[in-house]
């Protein structure tokens, strides 16, 4: 398979290039959660209402989801340079698709550019470094992966004030919003060629620094040590599960229902954050304008990529299920406090909003490593594809569920926290529904397990079988 060989780590190689090549992509992709920045002004220049203007990004959600479930084997056959490729070429000419259709008021064309396209790219971009990273840190897998994925989280940090920048410079009517668009179109191109480049492969005899030099009787002591020290570890497995198996077993199932309430939760907030916060406060002496709008949108960005790293590195001391305990539990403990006196103060609500923030990033920098933990890292990076389905049904759900009892209040008459009193409630239910299904997480039985090969171990660089599709 040359796709893969290409690039696989010359002897000598720092494991620690690895993240900053995955960095590239989450950053550009992250991009994704600044889009509340462009609902008003493509509100008012094509009359557009909240719940249409949300489009483009609720199908951007919606591919991510598939585009990563279709596209997961793919991405394990034929390496994570091919995946980045086709992800920086997606989103980036998604994009130029999306300028074309600001600029000639179609804005079915901006659905198709940043939402049909653009979403692919998320998707495959997404999902490219993620069994990567697992493989060069086996013995950290939730700070690697948390490191990675907490760029996707950070993107709208540096894309929201560069928007709202971009757009006071062009303009916010039709053709300014093309070139903003334009613009960002072709940075987000040369931005990630750099991880394209520079990502890499561990050979199959790598092992992290220090394994060697210890014996296979110590390893198996370490172990059994560490499995008495540590009873949460329960969970893990070093056996190995196929994509194909996986998804006959309950526990990919229930974390299927843990991801979809966790980011329902989390999303509703992102996708309407810059005009829910002016909402909110519409009606208190200091009313939220636009610049503060984005303001928030930046802070909300970076609990959530701080959420990413932090979380997910905690998560290898107390163990997945017990940080899937906090961010659903916690989490709508943070909704219940935003619906009763998040209206009194906008320091409250902009806490409690970015506590539910960094749970939404610490769940998905946090799952991959879960998967690992029940599955093996035999084709982990095609089941965590297939599970990010979830996050394509929450895409829908969340954005829906905000922006539809927002309008509606508005046609009724109701502003401030009015307009989004209901929703909360409604996301406090999701995440004890959530909560229930982490609950009945449990080791996957051994029926699902792969045969053992290389003597008992687990390759390193294991090939999905062909076919193992949905």
């Amino acid at each position: 398979m040359p796709a893969r060989s290409g690039v696989v780590a010359p002897p000598g190689w720092s494991r620690w290039l690895v993240p900053p090549a995955a960095l590239s992509i989450h950053l550009a992709i992250g991009q994704a959660y600044a889009w509340s920045v462009f609902k008003p002004p493509l509100e008012s220049s094509l009359g557009l209402s909240g719940t249409a203007s949300a489009l483009p990004f609720q199908v951007a959600i919606v591919m991510l989801g598939l585009s990563a479930a279709f596209g997961g084997t793919l991405v394990e056959r034929n390496g994570p340079r091919w995946a980045m490729s086709v992800s920086a070429v997606c989103f980036s000419s998604g994009f130029l698709v999306a300028a074309l259709g600001a600029a000639t008021r179609q804005y079915w064309l901006v659905v198709a550019g940043y939402g049909l396209i653009g979403g692919i790219g998320l998707g495959i971009g997404y999902i490219s470094p993620v069994s990567t990273l697992i493989k060069w840190f086996p013995d950290r897998p939730g700070m690697a992966t948390g490191i990675a994925i907490m760029g996707f989280g950070g993107g709208a940090l540096i894309a929201s004030p560069w928007s709202s920048a971009m757009l006071s410079h062009f303009g916010t009517d039709p053709s300014g919003i093309a070139r903003t668009f334009l613009v960002m179109g072709a940075a987000y191109a040369v931005f990630m060629t750099l991880g394209v480049l520079l990502v890499r492969v561990p050979p199959d005899d790598w092992r992290p620094p220090g394994a060697d030099r210890a014996t296979g009787a110590d390893r198996a002591a370490e172990a059994g040590q560490a499995a008495a020290a540590a009873p949460s570890r329960a969970l893990v497995t070093s056996a190995r599960v196929s994509a194909r198996n996986a998804l006959r077993t309950p526990q990919f199932w229930c974390l299927w229902v843990v991801l979809c309430a966790n980011v329902t939760a989390g999303i509703g907030i992102l996708e309407k954050a810059a005009p829910m916060i002016t909402d909110f406060f519409a009606d208190s002496s200091s009313p939220v304008g636009p610049a503060a709008a984005a303001g928030f949108v930046g802070v909300l960005s970076l609990a959530n990529m701080l959420g990413r790293i932090v979380w997910s590195s905690a998560s290898d001391l107390t163990g997945r299920k017990n940080a899937y305990r906090l961010y659903l539990g916690a989490g709508a403990l943070m909704y219940l406090v935003i619906a009763v006196v998040g209206s009194s103060s906008k320091p409250v609500f902009i806490a409690c909003a970015g506590v539910v923030l960094s749970f939404y990033g610490g769940g998905f920098a946090t799952v991959p490593a879960y998967l690992k933990d029940l599955f093996g890292t035999y084709q982990v990076g095609a089941i965590h594809g297939r599970l990010l389905t979830a996050w394509s049904t929450a895409g829908i759900l969340g954005p829906l569920i905000v922006n539809s009892v927002a309008d509606a209040g508005k046609s009724a008459g109701r502003t401030g926290p009015g307009l989004y009193t209901t929703s909360f409630l409604v996301m406090i239910g999701l995440l004890a529904v959530g909560f229930a299904a982490n609950e009945l997480v449990r080791p996957v039985d051994p029926r699902h397990h792969e045969p053992a090969g290389d003597g008992g171990r687990p390759p390193a660089e294991a090939v999905p079988e062909k076919g193992a599709g949905l």
